[in-house]
């Protein structure tokens, strides 16, 4: 299964990826697996409508840590 494109550079990712409520949320399970599942994060959409990426302390969900 592809992963989304954005992952590797996602600035929330490279911050976050070892935090105990990323873990805990399961976020890259709920949105990073696929590409089909990227669709849904608040961070992707964002940056689609901006062409800017979002604060690092964004999450998926579009809550902010």
């Amino acid at each position: 299964m592809e992963k989304c494109e954005l992952l590797e550079n996602c600035g929330f990712f490279l911050n976050f990826k070892g935090n105990p409520e990323v873990i805990k949320q399961g976020w890259i399970r709920m949105f990073c697996e696929s590409k089909e599942k990227s669709e849904k994060c608040e961070r992707k959409k964002k940056r689609k409508q901006t062409g800017i990426a979002p604060s690092d302390n964004m999450a998926p969900t579009g809550k902010l840590l």
